[in-house]
């Protein structure tokens, strides 16, 4: 048995991240359909239940999971013409002379 020598109220956070505060909650009575189903998808996409059953509350309560940007689809059709850029792209491939056998 270990034990912590410090108050309950704060030996409750030892090992959270303390980076950014968050809430706990404790959900009593959740439904045995609900359960095998956030199981099965926590299982299927290699994730843990805690991760799974957030993303459903969020869901279900309407907040937008903040989208990752993963790709550069953003920046398609956003080229300018620019001579100082066409100048450097342009330098690149220029071989040194001293390289050459």
């Amino acid at each position: 048995m270990c034990r912590l020598d410090m108050p309950t109220v704060h030996s409750y956070y030892v090992g959270m991240s303390p980076a950014e505060p968050k809430r706990q909650y404790t959900l009593r009575g959740v439904p045995a359909d609900v359960d095998c189903a956030l199981r099965r998808q926590a299982q299927a996409e290699g994730r843990s239940l805690n991760e799974v059953a957030l993303e459903a509350l969020r869901r279900g309560a309407g907040v937008a999971e903040p989208a990752a940007q993963d790709d550069l689809d953003a920046l398609i059709g956003s080229w300018r013409e620019d001579a100082a850029v066409e100048q450097a792209v342009a330098r690149q491939d220029e071989v040194d002379p001293e390289l050459l056998l």
